[in-house]
């Protein structure tokens, strides 16, 4: 399950940029090609005469110029209060706008995102996995996402993947992994697809333990000193942050998994390796206890359980500093328009439900009032359940009125809602554009101005904010001098108008011109996820 990727000599490369099942083993022999750059320099590189949003939230530079030496930026600023250095390669900059890169603080590029018997259609994209990983990555730098943080996956192909691209061999965005999601038992299990192991297969039990290597469900029934030593063990492997399951992964019922005094333990060892620890919780008081535990970054903090999200819990939250990792992309812009047409349908059909009820006289079970809920986002009598996206919307916007730490969170995969291959798909699935690697977080900051930002604070959410969520401000997120040259230039204002940052004209990752149209280099899945977005250039 952990074989690395052929790299033979054979040069031979895909007709199409999809490898369907049946010839999927001769995808084996690909080359992986040379990353995407262009020729490194010695060089300085200035851009002059844009306007420079550096992400800081104040006005921005007009007629602003920007230095970059190496990976890093030497000056920026007014281009009356900057030189040029002598010898330096000069981009004009003119109309255009330039911003940091931008940060997604939850994708998932692994093959681990599967649920139930899915997982077993992974079976023969395994061999090409470190490609399928290096896919998705670039095809968030080909829409300006430098930097993604993989909050589940299968950790060690995706380290073999980082290492290539932070020594150069490949290239892509900065990359932080956690691997499993701590306490629950990889894609095919209870937690996480409520699914008995008795019901798995070999593979699928397999493809578990390759996630979780020793963090499953295992966790859960250990005592604190049990688990200190557990924690401590999986950290071994280098993971770049802890994310733990507080809750099992569904809305409903969403018991709690670990104890309080065992979730100080996980965020304890955590920290005393300084490192980030974040909780997925589906429930208002399993993430309560995250809260208390000390967690740095709250999961899906849109969704506690189909409930509004309590003032109590909002106040510690903020009071605490916690970021919050939201998906933003699920319920605003086209997706929302999609949920709110099936609502839509849904109350339509309640209401001839409920005509025919009357006249049968048979009242609803309580599994009927909680599915009217959900589909329907109408309060029904005897059910504390709320509709599940119209509770998503509004939790947010309660989070951003309150003033949170508010970055944009999409889980962004290749492999769609559930992890199905779209080799194994009849047709192109419907409401799926939003998750797409880079996609999904472009849409995601346009939801943000949907929810009551404006343009400046999304990309504040989108640039600085997801530096904060790995504690590493000092390195990057904004434009300023000593920090990383992850910079996005645009065409047009995104302050106008925030669906302008799909107005790409150059993305720069650590100091080295990115050339977008090459990635991804080497697609070998998913044809229809090809990462064009409609109405980009």
């Amino acid at each position: 399950m952990d074989s690395r990727s052929n790299r033979d000599s054979d040069s031979r490369r895909p007709a199409k940029p999809v490898v369907r099942a049946g010839v999927v083993m001769a995808a084996c022999l690909l080359l992986w090609p040379v990353p995407a750059v262009s020729q490194e320099s010695s060089a300085p590189l200035a851009i002059v005469g844009a306007t420079i949003i550096d992400g800081n939230g104040g006005a921005p530079i007009i007629d602003g110029t920007l230095v970059i030496e190496g990976d890093r930026i030497l000056a920026v600023g007014p281009a009356a209060s900057v030189a040029v250095p002598a010898g330096a390669e000069v981009i004009d900059g003119s109309g255009k706008f330039v911003t940091p890169g931008f940060v997604d603080t939850n994708v998932h590029m692994s093959l681990a995102f599967g649920r139930g018997a899915r997982v077993e259609e992974h079976a023969a994209y395994w061999p090409h996995h470190e490609q399928i990983i290096l896919q998705g990555l670039q095809l968030h730098l080909k829409h300006g996402v430098t930097t993604v943080r993989d909050s589940y996956g299968v950790l060690r192909p995706m380290q073999r993947v980082k290492e290539k691209i932070d020594a150069g061999e490949e290239i892509g965005p900065r990359t932080y992994l956690a691997g499993n999601i701590v306490g629950w038992g990889g894609p095919a299990s209870e937690t996480f697809a409520g699914l008995p192991e008795s019901e798995i297969s070999f593979f699928a039990e397999r493809m578990n333990d390759e996630v979780t290597l020793g963090s499953g469900e295992e966790m859960i029934h250990m005592a604190p000193d049990e688990l200190r030593v557990a924690i401590n063990a999986y950290l071994d492997y280098g993971p770049d942050f802890i994310k733990y399951g507080a809750t099992h992964h569904f809305n409903y019922p969403a018991p709690i998994a670990f104890s309080p005094r065992a979730q100080r333990v996980i965020v304890e060892e955590t920290h005393r390796r300084g490192l980030v620890a974040e909780t997925h919780a589906t429930s208002l008081e399993g993430l309560r206890l995250s809260v208390l535990a000390g967690i740095d970054l709250i999961q899906h903090p849109d969704n506690v359980g189909n409930r509004t999200i309590t003032d109590e819990l909002l106040d510690l939250i903020v009071e605490r500093g916690i970021v919050c990792s939201m998906l933003i992309n699920q319920f605003t812009g086209p997706s929302w328009q999609f949920h709110v047409r099936n609502m839509e349908r849904a109350r339509e059909d309640l209401a001839e439900a409920e005509a025919g009820e009357r006249q049968r006289r048979i009242p609803p079970t309580t599994a009927e009032i909680r599915r009217r809920v959900r589909d329907t986002g109408l309060p029904q009598p005897g059910s504390v359940m709320e509709g599940r996206w119209t509770t998503k919307r509004t939790n947010a916007k309660k989070l951003i009125e309150a003033g949170c730490i508010v970055t944009v969170g999409t889980d962004n995969t290749l492999f769609g809602r559930g992890g199905v291959a779209a080799d194994f798909l009849r047709e192109e699935p419907e409401n799926m554009e939003h998750q797409l690697p880079g996609l999904g977080t472009i849409f995601a900051i346009e939801g943000l101005v949907e929810l009551g930002m404006t343009p400046s604070e999304a990309i504040i959410a989108a640039t600085k904010n997801g530096a904060i969520a790995s504690k590493a401000l000092d390195e990057y997120g904004t434009l300023e001098v000593g920090k990383a040259a992850d910079i996005v230039v645009l065409d047009v204002d995104p302050l106008a108008d925030i669906s302008n940052i799909r107005r790409l004209s150059m993305v720069i990752k650590g100091g080295r011109i990115i050339d977008t149209d090459a990635l991804p280099a080497n697609p070998i899945a998913l044809d229809w996820a090809a990462g064009t977005l409609r109405g980009s250039r």
